[in-house]
């Protein structure tokens, strides 16, 4: 004998007998199947790098002068690597110089980007990019609205900290 799930209105009993709200054969039809997944392309997908163009750009040794460049999200391993990194031990101020390189991508015709790079940057580009790793890496801003526990008052607070790998 066949066994079929209860629905809401009847069900077919064990001896064969027809239940309320069962078929005339005495069966309960089954239950519809769930609704497949989401295709992958319907999904919502997480954008990791985003591009940037340098106020002044890079200049490599021939004179080529690199402005158009990626950087993607940060993880948590890029903000913990470079402090063991004994530049930054000995001089946190290096610690954006490190993270940066770890981060940006791409930037012009380069065949690879490291510290060295970020390194040899302008002060106005590295300033530009350190303000992008802030804007990528906090969903677009570094401030969140908040109330006064007082007043009830609403007003906005800075969650940034003051340099990279700070929060």
């Amino acid at each position: 004998m066949r066994r079929t799930a209860a629905r809401a209105g009847g069900t077919v009993s064990h001896s064969g007998a027809q239940a309320p709200g069962a078929e005339p054969d005495g069966e309960v039809p089954e239950p519809e199947p769930a609704p497949a997944p989401v295709p992958a392309q319907q999904q919502e997908s997480l954008r990791t790098e985003f591009p940037f163009h340098l106020p002044r750009g890079y200049v490599d040794e021939s004179g080529t002068v690199h402005r158009d460049g990626m950087m993607r999200l940060s993880t948590a391993r890029d903000e913990l690597v470079p402090l063991r990194d004994v530049r930054v031990q000995e001089n946190p101020a290096f610690l954006s110089v490190v993270l940066l390189g770890r981060v940006i991508t791409r930037l012009g015709t380069l065949p690879m980007v490291h510290d060295g790079i970020v390194e040899n940057m302008f002060a106005s580009d590295l300033a530009f990019l350190q303000d992008f790793y802030r804007q990528i890496n906090a969903e677009g801003h570094t401030r969140a609205a908040v109330r006064c526990p007082h007043c009830t008052e609403p007003f906005e607070v800075e969650l940034g900290g003051s340099r990279l790998g700070e929060s």
